[in-house]
């Protein structure tokens, strides 16, 4: 293709800087990074200001005027990102750490400067071709059928919002069936969607915390008997309390016998899946109509990517894609996938240049290792805790890098005043929980940048709160 090589007179840039400006301000903006990936281990996991303090270090008055972009960069890094959870810390340890790999952080630096866009195929070939290379790289991962589809969005609640759209496109309006450790936000998507309250089925799980078969299926029998149309199934392969997978196989069978649809909220557990281990864990996981899994937690990539995987073909198209007359001229290539046909999102960056990114620079058998090391890392807090039965009771055991755990006569206002003085601290971000009713203390340990002295020097803290 031949080129006009003429360059027309451009008026300055206004919104621009100098070429030696922008290239100071951006390696200064690298060493930052690179120096808080460097020493992120002391500096404190979580830490939160005053909204007055914050607001004065980052407010006052609309500026009118050109500033200090070497300024702006200080305060933003000294105040601004100081004052959060650092997810990527190595004892950031409550609810589910982020841990971010440096060649994914590179993958959306890259997508960002060059203002990338994955919305259609005309608009955005590039990005929407390393979309589809990672998606199928991921699916390929997880053991999912070949014929699978899936689309990058910013997190687990959109992308379960995103199935559970296609779900009702696909079977139509029924009962959807959950139990009391699904995460929170799925009910809140069933009910944005517009199921009716006497849609939402939820039922209480097993000893170990898992959605009971026999309950699910005698709950099925029941609603149809009073002339309720059960229609979908949401299965959870790691459960944010405890790490509980459900029992993925006979939950499909039950599907399949009574032509449900089948959701598997994989947000933060199903990534095990990579490693013979957690494949060994979660049975069935291939059967699943749709599944949700958030890279941004335990594979490794910065906020924000969340996926949703579908096994039907061309169901996502089917549920989302429009063709209004201002697109046509993007939209035209037979044969080729317009992302924004696959889930609400019409115009979307590309998350998948981080994922496509970290995969071409570590390969996948380094994340099948660091997925192993998160595992083994929440065996050893188990073993710990058990070396000392006077102190501390092992609650659930040790379930894909997840284990809680009691302090022996402590109730749940002991927990938590325990865990906020950890927290407080910077050492380490721990939270309480309940299950069934009962507090417990709670560690998440997929970061494979946390030590064996990091668990051990928290839990000892907790113990000494």
């Amino acid at each position: 293709m031949t080129q006009d090589t003429h360059t027309p007179p451009y008026p300055p840039d206004i919104l621009g800087m100098e070429a030696e400006e922008m290239r100071r301000l951006g390696y200064r903006m690298v060493d930052l990074v690179v120096e808080n990936a460097l020493n992120r281990h002391a500096s404190p996991a979580i830490q939160a200001n005053t909204p007055e303090a914050l607001a004065q270090a980052l407010g006052g008055p609309l500026p009118e005027a050109p500033g200090d972009a070497d300024a702006a960069l200080d305060t933003l890094a000294r105040v601004a990102l100081a004052n959060m959870q650092h997810g990527d810390h190595p004892r950031y340890f409550a609810r589910v750490p982020g841990p971010a790999s440096f060649a994914a952080i590179l993958g959306e630096w890259l997508g960002t400067g060059f203002n990338t866009i994955a919305t259609s195929w005309g608009g955005g070939s590039g990005p929407s071709t390393v979309e589809l290379v990672a998606v199928r790289w991921l699916a390929e991962m997880l053991g999912l059928p070949e014929a699978t589809e899936g689309v990058l969005l910013s997190g687990g609640s959109l992308a379960s919002l995103t199935a559970f759209a296609t779900a009702r496109a696909e079977m139509g309006p029924g009962t959807a069936y959950f139990t009391d450790q699904t995460h929170s936000s799925l009910p809140r998507d069933l009910r944005l969607l517009g199921w009716a309250a006497d849609e939402l089925h939820m039922l209480p799980v097993d000893a170990g915390y898992r959605m009971d078969p026999a309950r699910l299926a005698a709950a099925i029998q029941a609603d149809r008997a009073r002339g309720r149309t059960p229609r979908m199934v949401i299965a959870t392969a790691g459960t944010t309390n405890t790490g509980a997978i459900d029992p993925l196989d006979e939950i499909a069978e039950i599907c399949a016998a009574h032509d449900l649809w089948l959701h598997v909220d994989g947000a933060y557990g199903a990534p095990a899946a990579i490693t013979a281990q957690g494949r060994a864990l979660m049975p069935g996981l291939a059967r699943a109509d749709s599944l949700v899994i958030d890279p941004h937690k335990w594979l490794f990539q910065p906020y924000d990517v969340g996926a949703c995987f579908v096994t039907r073909p061309g169901a996502l198209e089917r549920t989302f894609a429009m063709n209004p007359e201002y697109l046509r001229d993007v939209k035209t290539a037979p044969g080729t996938v317009n992302f924004g046909d696959r889930s609400p999102e019409l115009s979307r960056r590309s998350r998948a240049l981080k994922l496509w990114m970290s995969l071409t620079t570590y390969g996948a058998g380094r994340f099948r290792a660091a997925v192993a090391r998160g595992i083994a890392n929440a065996e050893f807090a188990e073993n710990y805790l058990r070396q000392n039965p006077a102190r501390w009771q092992v609650v659930t055991p040790a379930q894909i890098g997840v284990v809680t755990f009691a302090l022996v006569g402590a109730d749940a206002a002991e927990h938590a005043r325990r865990a906020k003085v950890v927290s407080d601290t910077g050492y380490a971000a721990v939270t309480s929980t309940l299950l069934n009713g009962v507090s417990v203390l709670r560690l998440c340990t997929i970061n494979p940048l946390t030590t064996e002295d990091d668990i051990r020097q928290t839990i000892d803290r907790l113990g000494a709160a």
